[in-house]
């Protein structure tokens, strides 16, 4: 089965390097993209379909980006870790801000990894690989998810 990945990514350009990476190092994966918070918990939360995948399509890992429209990605995380269905999802911040109160709001809000986005494509590829094969090879998800 592909392992699935919610992208929640405002820009256009980090998008397109995200999407880029992905089918580089792991061509085989879903990538859904939504575009602010709130489509990313429409997406997770409401019904029916979403950018043209089933919403009861579950994530194997959630990259999520911090300064987003609408609502931000730590209160994105926050709702994602009060909700049974994805209290235990892997939600790694994928993010270019450094700042320190950033990173601690994060791991405070649930967040299982905090990336910061290399300004170097090779180094970003590099990086975004690594988290992949962590996250969708080697960490161990419930059962029900990889169904």
């Amino acid at each position: 089965m592909n392992k699935v990945v919610l992208l929640v990514e405002d820009n256009p350009e980090d998008e397109e390097l995200t999407m880029r990476a992905m089918s580089r190092h792991l061509p085989s994966a879903l990538v859904i993209n939504t575009y602010d918070g709130v489509e990313a918990l429409e997406f997770l939360f409401g019904a029916g379909a979403g950018n043209g995948h089933s919403r009861s399509t579950t994530p194997h890992l959630i990259l999520l980006d911090l300064k987003l429209p609408r609502l931000s990605g730590l209160d994105v995380l926050r709702r994602i870790r009060k909700d049974d269905r994805s209290s235990a999802l892997p939600v790694v911040v994928l993010t270019s801000s450094n700042q320190e109160q950033d990173i601690l709001e994060a791991y405070d809000c649930g967040a299982n990894g905090y990336v910061r986005k290399a300004v170097d494509y090779a180094t970003f590829c590099r990086d975004l690989s690594e988290v992949m094969s962590y996250w969708l090879n080697l960490n161990q998800l419930p059962k029900a998810w990889s169904d």
